[in-house]
């Protein structure tokens, strides 16, 4: 039967679904993906017809949250793909994923360190200061450590102002557009069928998808939440409802202001200056300042969010001995993985400091390398943790018809297909061609398999510390 989550004492359920969805919203990077994505996608995608795909990603990926409320009521609402995998596929193929998972919010992490210092060293010499980007890397990276390090629900209050504010000036520049222009600042043509599905929509719907990355990160905080069983299914359900509706409207209103025949070129011509130009255009240059602000804070939350999203795959990880046990220590006053938080600094410290040292750039070798690599791994995960609500009803839960098989099946068809446009189209998200780049995608894959390998080894060798690892024993679940 499925394992229980661990005790948590009452005073570490501290999270309400509000604070799981400012948590999950911040690891999408609502700002950072309009700035840094969406030009390509205009650019190189389908054009006007970029909304669309934000909407059939978002409808795609709430299927996949129907499918995965199920696990995440199972799992108690923890222990995230892990959790959720084990209880579908068995053991041996959550340990692989959660050795992905370790892979994979790691190096998303330590790429948002690398855009973080990036962006931010760029920002502040348009207004005057030089600074290093590894010195305002080396900042942004210790404030994330204070807040990993305390309790996480200082993180959610901090990431609910940002997002505030992240969400707020892009909702202004939408209403300025639409004041501008009336209806036609959302044209109707952008969901025809025709310029939805026209060339380039491949690349559409493979920015589109990975726009939504850390929106599942909500079954991370169970042992935290006040209530998880509901808050962990509730919030990823307004999460999904929350970005997809932000990245369709705010991108349809891009389309409006530049006009659909003219958005490609526009986009191709100005790519990441595109919203700081419509933010001087519809909000003066104050507006565009501000815009430049909220996309150093909105890379700070995501890195927020992903470094706790990290620090607790790597305690429940640590918890079935599959790490160092003592990274699952939990701090007595701040009941947070304090020692995840350290390792998981020292460990972007290292990284980011070893680039910096090598004298590669900060974007275009570090953050598009780290960040492509952990796309496709969560990416992977998303679609096994499909599967494994499929898994589910092969071993006899009833869930209902749309619960338990329609809807995650669609899901997992949507994020199989976004895995091979991902891998197909890698050169092209991380902006390289250097073959060291290109054979990153390998990883995945291998980390998984000899994940795979070691949990069948425990199975055999040690079938007492295998007994111990989370989820159901290989055997039909209870109805």
């Amino acid at each position: 039967m499925t394992a229980a989550p661990p005790a948590a004492s009452p005073t570490s359920r501290r999270l309400t679904t509000g604070h799981i969805v400012f948590l999950i919203v911040a690891a999408a990077a609502p700002l950072s993906a309009m700035v840094g994505t969406v030009p390509l996608a205009f650019a190189i995608g389908t054009g006007p017809g970029v909304p669309a795909a934000f909407a059939f990603a978002g409808v795609t990926l709430l299927c996949f949250s129907v499918g995965y409320a199920v696990s995440a009521r199972r799992t108690g609402g923890s222990g995230g793909f892990y959790a959720s995998i084990a209880d579908g596929l068995g053991r041996p193929p959550a340990v692989g994923s959660g050795y992905i998972a370790l892979l994979a919010y790691n190096c998303a992490t330590v790429g948002l360190v690398g855009a973080l210092g990036y962006f931010t060293q760029l920002v502040l010499a348009a207004h005057g200061l030089d600074l290093p980007w590894q010195l305002c890397a080396a900042v942004g990276l210790a404030a994330v450590a204070v807040l990993g390090y305390r309790d996480i629900a200082v993180s959610a209050r901090v990431l609910a102002v940002l997002m505030a504010g992240e969400i707020g000036v892009l909702a202004v520049l939408d209403l300025a557009v639409l004041g501008r222009h009336g209806t036609s600042a959302l044209p109707l043509d952008s969901f025809s069928p025709h310029t939805a599905t026209g060339p380039g929509l491949g690349v559409s719907l493979m920015f589109a998808f990975v726009s939504f990355i850390g929106f599942e990160s909500a079954a991370l905080y169970g042992q935290e939440a006040k209530d998880p069983r509901r808050s962990v299914p509730r919030a990823t359900y307004i999460a999904v409802v929350l970005i997809a509706g932000f990245y369709a409207l705010t991108s349809w209103a891009a389309v409006g202001a530049i006009g659909p025949d003219a958005v490609r070129q526009t986009a191709g011509d100005q790519l990441g200056d595109l919203f700081f130009v419509l933010g001087t255009d519809y909000l003066g240059g104050t507006g565009s300042t501000i815009l430049q602000i909220m996309l150093c804070t909105s890379l700070f939350a995501a890195t927020l969010a992903l470094h706790s999203a990290a620090n607790r795959y790597a305690q429940v990880l640590a918890d079935d001995g599959l790490l160092p046990r003592r990274l699952g220590a939990v701090h007595p006053r701040y009941a947070s993985p304090h020692l995840a938080s350290i390792a998981q600094t020292v460990l972007s410290a290292v990284v980011v400091g070893g680039f910096a040292l090598a004298g590669l750039d900060p974007y275009a070798d570090l953050t598009t390398s780290m960040l492509g690599l952990g796309t496709l791994g969560i990416v992977v995960l998303q679609a096994l943790a499909a599967l494994a609500v499929l898994g589910l009803a092969r071993k006899g839960l009833k869930a209902g018809l749309w619960q338990g098989v329609i809807a995650p099946l669609l899901g997992f068809a949507g994020l199989a297909v976004t895995v091979w446009l991902v891998v197909g189209n890698f050169d092209l998200l991380t902006g390289t061609h250097n073959g060291l780049v290109s054979a990153l995608p390998w990883a995945v894959p291998v980390i998984g398999v000899l994940g795979l390998a070691y949990g069948y080894w425990l199975r055999t060798a040690r079938p007492s510390h295998y007994a111990r690892l989370t989820g159901p024993a290989d055997t039909p679940a209870p109805t």
